[in-house]
């Protein structure tokens, strides 16, 4: 409900602007505030969803940025695990290799101090055995038939047995 002023109360209300200069200045700066405020509220409900797309928009590219980064990074972390995986196999294939080799050095030296033959002691076996049959023919004695021969394995223990008895095979 609208209340009526009187007379002298119309009179203080027009004269108090004038009475005091800073407090009219203080309304006017709050009056003046409170429009800004009402038109950014409207200016962001008009252009709320340009905003919006806007930002999404940059979302979009800085995840994309981050994603690159991410990725090169996996990448290089990848290759440096490669080349150390590649780098142990190596050691490791070193590693088997020199077993290996233990292994059959220590396997030859058991089968000589048992007296077994080595492939090369056989082969020169088998060169002793031809010259001999050679010379043989040569001197005009027919020689074995390679038939009857005897075959390598048979003569190899032959030659462990001279070997362990301390005769010489050559």
């Amino acid at each position: 409900m609208v209340k009526k002023i009187s007379p002298a109360q119309a009179q203080t209300a027009s004269a108090a602007p004038h009475a005091n200069p800073l407090a009219a200045s203080v309304k006017e700066s709050a009056q003046q505030i409170w429009l800004a405020g009402m038109g950014a509220f409207a200016k962001a409900q008009e252009e709320g969803g340009k905003v919006f797309e806007a930002l999404v928009k940059e979302g979009l590219s800085l995840q994309k940025k981050t994603q690159g980064l991410a990725e090169a990074k996996i990448g290089d972390v990848t290759d440096r695990v490669s080349a150390m995986a590649e780098n142990v196999g190596a050691k490791a294939g070193q590693n088997w290799d020199k077993l290996e080799t233990l292994f059959e050095q220590r396997t030859a030296k058991a089968m000589a101090r048992l007296g077994v033959p080595t492939a090369k002691d056989v082969a020169a076996l088998a060169r002793r055995v031809d010259a001999l049959a050679a010379e043989l023919a040569r001197l005009g004695k027919p020689a074995r038939p390679a038939a009857k021969r005897a075959p390598k394995a048979t003569a190899a223990p032959a030659k462990a047995a001279k070997r362990t008895r301390g005769g010489s095979a050559a």
